[in-house]
């Protein structure tokens, strides 16, 4: 008897792959990638990424179940890299509220280019003719307003015309 294969997300795949990659040279996580927008908050999201997290080294006799909080390097773009070190306790704040404990003590701010990986791209054109009739079919039983915007969004990009390259 065979055992049915369960279908994998790429993200978990990829997550557990590149995870001990990272974890091992700069000492963060792909969640914490991830989830730094709203970590960071609008101010800083655009122009901040965090870099890595160096951890203490313990001394040789030092006893291994005491924990030290790190410090973590931020890049940061520009002047707003003094706008960033005046909110680096709400900052420190919020990733140790993300993490569960206190893992960062400190904030390192460089400053560099900070670029950003996702272009944002412009919202599809709004269906038409059959296509938009199908789609409202689609959306009849759902009531939730918030889930319904979102049906709509996919389902109006899903569906648009396929273009000519």
């Amino acid at each position: 008897m065979s055992r049915a294969r369960v279908p994998h997300q790429i993200a978990e795949i990829a997550n557990a792959i590149i995870d001990p990659v990272l974890a091992r040279r700069a000492g963060i996580s792909t969640a914490l990638l991830g989830s730094w927008d709203e970590i960071a908050g609008e101010d800083f999201a655009d122009c901040t990424r965090p870099e890595k997290i160096a951890w203490p080294r313990r001394e040789p006799g030092e006893p291994a179940s005491g924990f030290q909080s790190g410090v973590l390097t931020v890049a940061c773009e520009g002047a707003r890299a003094l706008f960033l070190s005046h909110a680096q306790g709400e900052l420190i704040a919020r990733i140790n509220g993300f993490f569960g404990f206190p893992a960062v003590r400190q904030i390192r701010i460089v400053q560099k280019p900070v670029s950003q990986t996702t272009k944002h791209r412009r919202p599809p054109q709004p269906l038409r003719g059959d296509a938009a009739k199908r789609l409202n079919e689609m959306m009849d039983g759902i009531e939730n307003e918030a889930l319904r915007k979102a049906v709509e969004r996919l389902g109006t990009a899903v569906l648009q015309p396929k273009r000519r390259r």
